[in-house]
């Protein structure tokens, strides 16, 4: 009689842990899979950079000579800057692109939220950076020199170019002069398709990314008041220096 209450405990105890181990691993894998539901949502910033990626080529950015790194590295900056709740106007991203010759329309304007391109045009570039090209860069004061990297779009003001954008720049050493040397976005008679059939390029500025007069309004509107602006360059010595472009 002992042994058979033996055999009918034993019985329930295997009965018992058939019916709930199941459950028991149950919650402990659904643990397990919500565990990185947690960082993913702190990484959310890059991973819709990620997403974004893809508008390069949905926006056929490479046929209108945007070049592929100029494109990723913008977002790149634009991430860590979103992420850091420094864009108070996070909807759109200027890229320069300063690879390209200044009688090519180097200059994107990026709807980031609605994944359109607003504007392609023409931007000049400083005076002693290059004729055609934009090969020297500086940050430093009356060196008439465009200065690479990333910055925030500022407040605007009538100055004596009219219209224009004042331009904050973030990385040190780089850009970070620009308030200093009243580095803005205005309007320029140089920068016109009239200009380069005369003279072969744009005319160029005191180190300011000018535009024309007929698209400078509607692009400051757009862009003004805390957005991410972009002047790229392939020089070595900016690739390697900025923090932003080579942070993990």
């Amino acid at each position: 009689m002992f042994k058979l209450k033996r055999i009918y405990f034993l019985f329930f105890v295997v009965l018992f842990l058939m019916v709930h181990l199941p459950f028991a691993f149950a919650k402990s894998n659904e643990f397990k899979f919500t565990q990185p539901l947690v960082k993913q949502s702190i990484s959310a910033p890059l991973s819709q950079v990620n997403t974004l990626s893809f508008a390069y080529d949905s926006l056929r950015l490479e046929v209108k000579g945007l070049s592929r790194q100029a494109f990723d590295y913008a977002l790149k900056g634009y991430a860590i800057l979103k992420s850091k709740g420094e864009l108070t106007n996070p909807n759109v991203i200027t890229i320069a692109d300063f690879s390209k010759p200044s009688y090519q329309k180097r200059l994107f304007v990026i709807d980031i939220k609605n994944l359109k391109l607003l504007y392609n045009t023409y931007v000049a570039h400083g005076a002693n950076s290059g004729k055609e090209m934009a090969v020297d860069f500086s940050n430093r004061p009356e060196s008439l020199k465009s200065s690479p990297g990333f910055y925030i779009t500022s407040g605007t003001y009538d100055g004596k170019h009219g219209y224009s954008m004042k331009l904050e720049g973030i990385e040190k050493g780089i850009n970070d002069l620009a308030m200093d040397r009243a580095i803005v976005m205005h309007s320029a008679d140089y920068v016109s398709d009239g200009y380069i059939r005369a003279n072969g390029c744009l005319g160029r500025s005191w180190g300011c990314p000018a535009v024309s007069k007929e698209l400078n309004k509607p692009i400051i509107s757009k862009i003004r008041n805390g957005s991410c602006f972009f002047i790229y360059s392939n020089q070595p010595n900016y690739l390697k220096r900025s923090k932003i472009l080579n942070a993990a």
